[in-house]
């Protein structure tokens, strides 16, 4: 898994401060098509907040999504929405369910152009 881009943000709540960090991911995952082992390069999304007190960190939470889609741009705009949101890593599954469940057609799409194109 390999960092493309990271996007930050910082909350403020009394005496904590939260830094947020949404990073796009790349890795890769192997699909067959037509009794052939293909590599298909795949974007996915990981979620960490530190909490520091008094400036000094006391907590890290993460969690991560990988393989969401093979199309950078609709994971990218994931991303996007979480940042402008606030999402916690902890509702990370909870918020991208449903869009995994859609993106999960992107695979097809994907094998079925190189199985055309071949």
């Amino acid at each position: 898994m390999m960092v493309v881009e990271c996007l930050s943000r910082t909350e403020n709540l009394g005496d904590v401060n939260y830094l947020y960090n949404y990073r796009l991911v790349k890795g890769q995952m192997t699909t067959n098509i037509k009794c052939e082992k293909i590599l298909v390069q795949t974007y996915g999304i990981e979620i960490e907040r530190q909490d520091f007190v008094s400036g000094t960190m006391e907590n890290i939470e993460r969690d991560c999504v990988e393989n969401i889609s093979p199309q950078r741009h609709k994971v990218h705009n994931l991303l996007r929405m979480l940042h402008e949101n606030g999402v916690s890593p902890l509702h990370l599954i909870d918020v991208l369910g449903e869009y995994i469940d859609t993106y999960i057609n992107d695979y097809d799409l994907y094998a079925s152009d190189v199985a055309t194109n071949n």
